[in-house]
Parts: C-alpha cells; structure tokens; sequence
C-alpha cells in the first residue's frame, strides 16, 4: 500500500538563464515499510526531490505544478499549520552534511531542546533531557556528550546526532539525503547499520538518497534512477542489478567494481549529465546513449510500466 504518492511533480529554479527543471514531471509511490534508493549522479535532481517531500525547498526553488499525497493531505497546497504537524512528526529528514546541520554555537542539550519546545512545547524539561539521553544513548553516544558542542564530536557522532533529532518524535517516512557522504568508509558502514537497526525496530519507511549503487545494493528493496531531473528506471532491487532497462542504469551499474565479477571491466560513463538551462532535445540521455537513434533525438520517452512492477523511460522497451 502506498503511504507516499509523487504525482507529475515539477519544481524549477529561476536563473538569468531561464528556468531549471531540478524535477522533471516525476512520479513516484512509496509503499509502507519499505527502504527505496534514490540514486544517481550530481545535478540530477534526487535531493531536491527529497526536500519537496517536506515542501522546505531553499529559495528560489519552487514546486510548480504536481502534487505530493501523505495519507489524506497534499503537502503541495498544505497550510504552514499542518506541515508544521508533519515535518519531523511525520515526515523527517536526515541532511549529507552534520557539520552544517548543527548549529555550532549550541550545545547537543539545546539542538534537542529547541527540537522539542518546536514540536512538544507541553513536554516537561526533565522530560525532554530524560527522552533525548535516551535516545542518545540507543544511538551508541554516551549520555555524558549531551552537553558537548558539535565541534566537540566526530563526524560520526555529529550524524548519529542528526539521527535522533530526526527520529525523536517517531516519524513514519524518514528520508536520508546522502547521509554518508562526509563520512570515512568504516563510520559509513556502521551508519548504514544503523538506519537499518531503526528501520526495524520502529518501523520507518525509509527514503535513501545516494550516489552509490554499493549503498542501495545492500540498504533498498526499491531503486529509482533519476537523471537530469527525470525518473529513468523503477524496480527491486535484485532486478535492477541483475538485468538493468534503462540504459543509464546500465551505464550506473558498469561503473561500479564489481567483487563477484573477476573479469569485469569497470566502465566509465561518457559525456556529462545536460546543462538543464539548454537541455537537449528528444531523450535527455541521448548524447551519451551508445544505443540511441532517431526516435531519442525527437521526443522525450515516457514512463511505462513494465512486468513486476518496472518502470522505464526509454524507447528500447516500447512505448
């Protein structure tokens, strides 16, 4: 059952230019209790897909047409009153960077005080520190670093940190943007762990939002492949891996080692993602598809549902 429903979402940014689709007519549902990846490269359009779920795009970014449905309220036309309802009670979301996140004047006791005075201003103050010690503490921090500045943390901490003020209020949909990416490969690993650790245990629909395939091969049931803007493949996880539709799925999954496979030759992908100010025409992918013809020089493909619930955009697969 869908707990989250994309709907021919457009969100543009104006620039000297002219106007940017950072989200190209993208449709997506969000079925409850799973963890999808939404994966590719920079530019292409997934963390800003993931701040429009919570309608908190920076300026001047707007959603201009769409709609984004949570159970029975369309965040796209919801009031300032009831996104305050959803954002980090229902909806939470974790940033790539902790150490822009945190506020570097203030204490981890006042990131959770602030945290709850925002959104549960009845609860006791001994409540609140009781509550976030705790939390903490299941987070692997000792309680002892409550009163720590985040300086004071490491890049782990500081994103474990970022992690509990995320889900301090129980949230159903936690959407992880990047939440690795200034981390080495070990506190990578264990963060990982950890999304998984609460996915379980409280039962989160998870949203992750990354760049690397490795991530999603061991985190997603679900992968979506975004390029330039535009959903481009749609499908598990294991079969994504194992046959890839879409060309740029093929492209993601060449470049990326491959242990099991001891002949492979890691492949880079040629060309650069669109300048969106002065897209191409036709198939936004077509410059850098080896398989492309005239039809991709014309006309953007649309989305068709595939067996087994796949969606592709590309002519290769029909129409």
């Amino acid at each position: 059952m869908s707990i989250l429903d994309v709907q021919s979402l457009f969100v543009q940014y104006p620039t000297e230019r002219g106007a940017i689709n950072a989200v190209d007519d993208v449709s997506l549902q969000l079925r409850e209790g799973e963890t999808i990846g939404i994966v590719g490269e920079s530019g292409c359009g997934k963390s800003t897909l993931g701040v429009s779920l919570l309608r908190n795009l920076p300026p001047p970014g707007k959603i201009v047409s769409g709609h984004i449905l949570y159970k029975d309220i369309d965040i796209t036309a919801a009031s300032e009153t009831d996104l305050q309802k959803i954002r980090g009670r229902e909806i939470s979301m974790v940033f790539q960077d902790p150490s822009a996140t945190l506020n570097p004047l203030m204490r981890v006791r006042d990131h959770f005080m602030e945290f709850f005075n925002q959104h549960e201003p009845s609860l006791p103050r001994t409540d609140v520190v009781s509550k976030s010690k705790d939390l903490l503490v299941q987070l692997g921090i000792p309680a002892e670093r409550f009163d720590d500045y985040p300086h004071q943390l490491s890049g782990g901490m500081k994103q474990r940190v970022c992690i509990g003020l995320a889900i301090a209020l129980n949230p159903t949909i936690l959407i992880a943007d990047e939440p690795t990416t200034a981390l080495d490969v070990l506190v990578e690993a264990q963060i990982l762990q950890l999304l998984k650790k609460l996915k379980d245990e409280l039962n989160l629909t998870l949203i992750l939002i990354t760049h690397n395939m490795a991530v999603v091969a061991e985190t997603a049931d679900r992968i979506c492949i975004m390029y330039a803007g535009k959903v481009a493949e749609v499908g598990d996880t294991t079969s994504i891996f194992q046959k890839p539709m879409h060309p740029y799925a093929e492209a993601l999954l060449q470049s990326v080692p491959n242990l099991k496979k001891r002949d492979q030759v890691v492949k880079s992908i040629p060309g650069s993602p669109p300048d969106l100010a002065q897209p191409p025409s036709g198939c936004l992918y077509h410059p850098r598809c080896q398989y492309a013809f005239d039809k991709c020089r014309i006309k953007h493909p649309p989305l068709i549902s595939l067996d087994n619930g796949r969606k592709v955009a590309c002519y290769l697969r029909g129409e």
